[in-house]
């Protein structure tokens, strides 16, 4: 069910950052985002019937399909705040959404007072689980064939499921290429954790464009993969983030959803770590609102850009 990520060289892309690129994308994963690896791993290999989660979208999508495939049901709690394409897609594929004010009730907490209503179901987290990391493992094994080829991988980091899958699949394949991880500056609880020595967790959710990585804290099951195997964590602006999506469509062809581009918004702001090196850049997923997305592309403001507290990204114009 788990289809093989997409290989992109993009040497228009490649040109305009002035670094050796290639893309390794999980927009055409089932659900449109790498989610789906862990979602399926998770929901075939638990024997309840109910899965509860919380998810900003594309896990929740990622959860609903699973269970529709393997005759399963699924409760998402989901922020207010969340895309309204992601909502629609959790609800078409037959999942049950539920929508919370974070500033009165936490995921966490609503999913808890969800568990005691339904003991029988199985309460699935979208990184902090040992069948989520084995699921996106999947992908690392598929990124250890670079060995030779690329310098280091550049990915998302919000609860720390990707990274941690990734490094663990590269581990599996005795593949020691180094995993960076990117994150807004607004969200840079990981970073903040890998200098502190232990996790350190937001008050709130963290107000970013990059919606999928708007979580409370770093996994303990994550934590104890990443602490020694990250290389480095690069935090990003949010005008970077906004520009790696306009690039990513102007320049490589391809629709990305904020999350997704944060590995193009490490390279924007931090060119010079990366000069003359084999960067391969984990583009995420692909879900986004289409308003959004147009305005993001267009390179002018929206309404929910301007929510996120995101600048406009002219700043990162000069190299175009």
């Amino acid at each position: 069910m788990i289809r093989p990520t997409t290989f992109i060289e993009a040497s228009r892309l490649e040109r305009h950052l002035g670094v050796e690129l290639l893309l390794a994308s999980e927009t055409f994963q089932q659900t449109g985002s790498f989610k789906f690896r862990a979602a399926y791993n998770l929901v075939s290999k638990v024997p309840q019937k109910l899965i509860l989660t919380a998810s900003s979208g594309n896990f929740g999508q990622a959860v609903a399909l699973a269970c529709k495939l393997l005759n399963k049901s699924c409760i998402v709690v989901m922020p207010s705040a969340s895309a309204r394409t992601k909502i629609a897609a959790v609800q078409e594929h037959g999942g049950l959404v539920e929508i919370i004010d974070v500033k009165q009730i936490s995921r966490a907490a609503r999913v808890a007072e969800l568990a005691k209503e339904h003991p029988e179901a199985y309460v699935a987290s979208a990184y902090d689980d040992p069948l989520v990391i084995e699921g996106n493992a999947t992908l690392g094994r598929e990124l250890s064939k670079l060995e030779g080829r690329v310098d280091c991988f550049l990915a998302p980091v919000g609860g720390g499921g990707l990274t941690s899958g990734i490094i663990s699949g590269l581990r599996q394949c005795d593949s020691r290429i180094p995993v960076v991880g990117v994150e807004p500056q607004t969200a840079n609880d990981a970073a903040r954790s890998l200098k502190a020595g232990h996790i350190v967790r937001n008050e709130r959710e963290p107000e970013t464009l990059a919606d999928g990585v708007r979580t409370v804290s770093l996994g303990d099951h994550n934590w104890k993969i990443l602490q020694g195997g990250l290389q480095s964590i690069v935090e990003v602006p949010e005008a970077a983030i906004a520009e790696g999506v306009r690039l990513l469509f102007n320049f490589a062809n391809l629709k990305a959803e904020p999350t997704g581009a944060l590995a193009i918004a490490a390279l924007l702001a931090n060119p010079e770590q990366f000069k003359g090196k084999r960067v391969c850049a984990v583009i995420s997923g692909a879900n986004v609102d289409p308003e959004l997305f147009s305005q993001l592309i267009s390179g002018g403001d929206s309404k929910a850009a301007e929510d996120c507290r995101s600048p406009k990204p002219s700043e990162f114009r000069a190299r175009e």
